[in-house]
């Protein structure tokens, strides 16, 4: 275990000249303490360029493949992606001369969709309506980067870099927290924000309680499967879990409805004018419920992967909620005293 005073320090540069320059230190925001001293930090990875965790690891992955060769000047970059991934990838091809195909399908947040155009993506899409195919469009971004020998796949479900890529996100904590991080709450997709910041925080200090969010319907943590609506988090039926998903690292592993996700983001957003996605409602729904069991003094990190500004027109849309029969204000009724009794 290296010793918290090895780590080097962040620092922020007044001036930067590229976009990529502003990823990582992202702010803390305590959502809520105990009167036992138990508090639950949100670190906000909203604040990064393209909204989202996900460009840490997008720019790991480009790093990597550009130092072992797989990646040639002005190559090509294909991935299969619901959005933020693809966000990410497409901002930094166009910052360093790449070009970019992003698999989709109509699962996808439009917003998103529209952002990875506007860097200059080339869209392919699997299917048509809102079903979440992830299984076919990896399947159709290994066949196409076969077929392209200027291109790569990035495969960011088996990629090590991906996890490699939040190990500055380890770092930023352990410069503001020290050791004290006794829970890491954070939403399971690919399995690269959760388990590569574990492993890093692993290295470097007292290894938190991990626990891992996905959504009923994803199948990392057992059982059949299902249809669910949360965006760019879990695992749908007959697709494969990711190799970044590392159960050793894993105390717990809970499923959360698109209901009580959703309908936290919604209730955050009312009464602590924050906006959060779908998956980050989901993962605070789930540490909300854990508030009352902390011990005392307790440090309870979520991460939250991306804002809800990309989900205005789903998650934050009323007529959307309705037709999918999401709108549930019991969810309301079980936070509001978890708040009102806190300190």
């Amino acid at each position: 275990m290296r010793s918290l005073r090895e780590q080097p320090t962040i620092t922020v540069p007044a001036i930067v000249s590229k976009v990529s320059d502003l990823i990582g230190r992202t702010p803390l925001f305590e959502l809520l303490r105990g009167a036992n001293g138990a508090r639950i930090l949100l670190k906000l990875e909203s604040t990064n360029p393209t909204g989202s965790a996900k460009i840490r690891m997008a720019r790991q992955m480009l790093d990597e493949a550009g130092q072992d060769g797989s990646l040639r000047p002005a190559g090509r970059v294909i991935e299969s992606t619901s959005g933020n991934t693809g966000m990410g990838l497409a901002l930094l091809c166009a910052e360093r001369g790449y070009r970019f195909t992003a698999v989709v399908d109509c699962h996808a947040s439009k917003d998103k969709l529209r952002a990875m155009q506007a860097f200059g993506a080339e869209l392919v899409y699997v299917s048509e309506g809102d079903a979440l195919a992830t299984a076919d469009r990896e399947a159709l971004a290994e066949r196409m980067a076969a077929d392209d020998p200027d291109s790569i796949w990035t495969e960011q479900h088996n990629n090590p870099a991906n996890g490699n890529g939040y190990r500055g996100l380890a770092r930023e904590l352990r410069d503001t927290l020290g050791e004290r991080i006794d829970y890491l709450v954070g939403s399971v997709g690919t399995g690269g924000s959760l388990f590569g910041t574990a492993r890093e925080l692993q290295a470097t200090g007292p290894a938190p309680r991990v626990v891992g969010v996905e959504p009923v319907g994803s199948i990392a943590f057992g059982g059949e499967g299902g249809s669910y609506y949360q965006s760019g988090t879990g695992t749908p039926p007959g697709a494969e879990i990711g190799a970044l998903v590392d159960y050793a690292l894993l105390d717990e592993g809970v499923k959360v409805t698109d209901a009580a996700a959703f309908n936290t983001a919604r209730y955050l957003a009312r009464r602590k004018s924050l906006l959060v996605g779908g998956s980050g409602g989901g993962v605070i729904w789930h540490a909300l419920k854990m508030f009352d069991t902390l011990p005392p003094d307790a440090t309870l990190v979520v991460l939250i992967c991306d804002g809800g500004e990309k989900y205005l027109d789903t998650v934050f849309n009323d007529d959307w909620m309705n037709e999918r029969n999401l709108l549930d204000d019991s969810i309301a009724r079980e936070l509001d005293p978890i708040f009102a009794n806190a300190a």
